[in-house]
């Protein structure tokens, strides 16, 4: 099933239109017209897309705050460095999670969020849920999440040659503060640069019961540069180079709370990341537009433990190297990708006491085909090799092709019916660094097969909208390290998930309001997924609604309102005990006031978790304290009511 590329499509409305109130609900409405009964979507073009007015409005600081309002994502695992993110109840360790190209790969350690990203840089984050196609990179077994950085264009108006923008913050949970500062400007007509330093530090928060959750404090430092050149009319390049820091005292299983077993000491997460991109596009040229994408990603989690100072770290390098042609009614998007990974784990004297080294490539294409004006077809089909050289000198090859193919047909101007069905593969890959010298590879191991497939439709009348899609993805052969002896990777069964998703939003003047529903239903062979046993995997999430309203009460002023609302599931039968996963709702307000001439001021005020709800998300780890010698196997509860308040001054 593949998306439009006007900015409020149906699926995205919830997504990207949550906090845009009436002046681009105008701009939407006007770019929702299309010729009659004609499609023009492009057929890769799958992607759910969260805009940066969504990121700023509500001052997010975690993933959290990023993908609440996307009814097929969920994050949770109280502080941000425990946070793990689920689509459709897959971990993102079946996801392709890409930094503007630049691939997160590998895992630091099992217990620990294996994504971090500091929202202030974020343009725009894309979701793709399902199987990824052709171009979404190798192993996209449950979907893929494009994360987008910001250019210096972003920020200049017409005419600057320089800026300066100043921001703070104070989240009054955890008595928080965070201060950035970016610089940005051009030193000609062809090269700009942008500069980005950010701080934040807050004590451990507090739940909805005004306790203290023990961990969840933390120190956060950001530095970001990018450099954009237009080398000529048809070139244009961005080099970019990323430092992100958490410090802070944790469990030593930050996923579970703090116990006998389970002590804070100090953990510290670093992540340094190097990307190029290079597009080269000749002016009146359909069969030339190349992008080239190189990068350099490390990522290290230090932890202070019961056994010492230990380092666990992950390496990826690679590139992708693709070309798109117009031939006719043909969009044909062709290349190559590869990737090296090494994952290491040593002592202070010697980080790399163990490693392990691992590579993929790939070879795609991806067609987007206009056969008439009311149907669109979209094939493709990659191919992928997979190397792995373990720990124990084990050597894993496996390589297999990949297909998808999909399809738009417009019933009538206002009714599209999609349909899609895409396959990925994914063999051995270097795995968590820090069981790396207490697990091993199962010589037998096969590749993870993926398939998935969705029908839907997209409706327009006016300023309403409604859609709706149902979807089945399946895993084959996935691979894990189960819980208990012997600590072996290899397949462990068929993970599998299904659901269904609803959306509707409606546009009225200063008004838009919208509401989504999102069923899903995620087992490996047969039996409801929980984080405790899956880790890796997947979980079981309750029917999830969200809700939001926006009014733009003047020029200068724009309120809104969103709502999470969580079903309960009451029996999730685990091979330790029966536990239950308690529903929520949980109440966010924002007040956005621009009280100077050209936007030169910008105060924000959020209202998180209004009514102090105590509650543990559904991505968190399930209660088990209740069965015996499960006192400490659990989640930390999420916050409870915050004030958050935002300055930021362009000079």
């Amino acid at each position: 099933m593949h998306r439009c590329p006007y900015r409020l499509s149906l699926l995205g409305a919830m997504v990207a239109g949550s906090f845009l109130g009436h002046a681009q609900a105008q701009n939407a409405d006007s770019s929702l017209e299309l010729a009659p009964s004609s499609v023009t979507a492009v057929a890769s073009e799958r992607a759910e897309t969260v805009e940066v007015e969504q990121i700023q409005r509500l001052q997010a600081n975690d993933l959290q705050d990023v993908f609440e309002t996307n009814p097929e994502v969920t994050v949770g695992g109280g502080a941000g460095i425990a946070q793990k993110l689920y689509l459709r109840g897959f971990e993102d360790t079946q996801l392709n999670i890409t930094i503007d190209g630049a691939s997160q790969a590998g895992q630091t350690f099992h217990h620990t969020g294996r994504i971090g990203i500091e929202p202030e840089l974020l343009k725009r984050a894309e979701v793709q849920a399902g199987t990824g196609d052709a171009t979404a990179g190798p192993g996209a077994l449950g979907g893929s999440i494009r994360f987008v950085t910001k250019d210096p264009d972003d920020l200049l108006r017409e005419g600057e040659s320089f800026g300066a923008l100043v921001k703070g913050g104070y989240f009054s949970n955890g008595e928080g503060y965070k201060s950035s500062t970016s610089l940005y400007g051009r030193f000609n007509e062809n090269w700009s640069a942008l500069a980005v330093a950010s701080y934040q530090d807050q004590n451990d928060y507090e739940d909805g019961n005004n306790d203290d959750v023990l961990g969840t404090g933390a120190r956060q430092k950001l530095g970001f540069t990018k450099l954009v050149g237009k080398l000529s009319e048809s070139q244009t390049l961005r080099l970019s180079y990323e430092q992100r820091t958490d410090d802070g005292e944790r469990s030593q299983r930050p996923q579970w709370i703090p116990s006998g077993f389970n002590r804070l000491y100090p953990m510290r997460s670093e992540r340094e990341t190097w990307t190029l991109n290079y597009a080269f596009k000749p002016l009146d040229n359909d069969l030339v537009d190349v992008e080239l994408t190189t990068f350099h990603n490390e990522v290290e989690l230090q932890q202070d433990g019961r056994f010492g100072l230990y380092f666990g770290g992950t390496r990826s390098s690679g590139f992708d190297l693709r070309n798109t042609s117009h031939l006719g009614r043909h969009t044909l998007t062709y290349g190559v990708d590869y990737r090296d990974d090494r994952g290491t784990l040593g002592p202070a004297g010697n980080r790399e006491e163990t490693s392990e080294d691992g590579s993929i490539l790939g070879l795609y294409v991806q067609d987007s085909l206009q056969l008439t004006e009311r149907l669109q077809i979209g094939a493709g089909l990659r191919y992928d090799r997979y190397k792995l050289d373990d720990r124990d000198d084990q050597r894993f090859r496996e390589d297999g092709v990949s297909p998808n193919l999909s399809a738009r047909y417009a019933l009538t101007p206002e009714l599209t019916l999609l349909a899609g069905h895409t396959r990925a593969l994914r063999g051995p890959q270097v795995r968590d660094a820090f069981k790396m010298d207490s697990s091993r590879n199962d010589p037998n191991t096969k590749a993870e097969r993926a398939r998935t497939s969705e029908v839907g439709f997209e409706y327009r009348l006016a300023s309403w909208e409604l859609s709706g899609k149902l979807y089945e993805t399946r895993i084959k052969d996935a691979v894990a390290d189960p819980i208990g002896a012997p600590n072996v990777y290899g397949n462990i069964g068929d993970l599998k998930s299904d659901g269904v998703l609803l959306q509707t939003t409606y546009h009225w003047q200063r008004v838009s309001a919208g509401l989504s529903y999102h069923h899903n239903n995620a087992r490996l062979d047969g039996r409801r997924l929980n984080v405790y046993e899956h880790n890796g995997q997947g979980t079981s999430l309750g029917d999830t609604w969200t809700t939001f309203a926006d009014y733009r009460a003047t020029e200068d002023l724009t309120v809104g309102w969103q709502g999470r609302f969580v079903e309960s599931i009451d029996s999730l039968h685990t091979g330790e005990g029966t536990v239950s996963k308690p529903g929520y709702g949980v109440h966010d307000l924002y007040a956005e006031w621009l009280p100077l001439a050209a936007d030169r001021l910008t105060l924000t005020l959020t209202l998180k978790n209004l009514f102090d709800k105590q509650y543990l998300d559904h991505a968190s780890n399930e209660d088990f304290t209740h069965i015996p010698d499960f006192e400490g196997v659990r989640g930390s509860y999420e916050p409870g009511r915050e004030v958050r308040l935002g300055v930021a001054l362009r000079i």
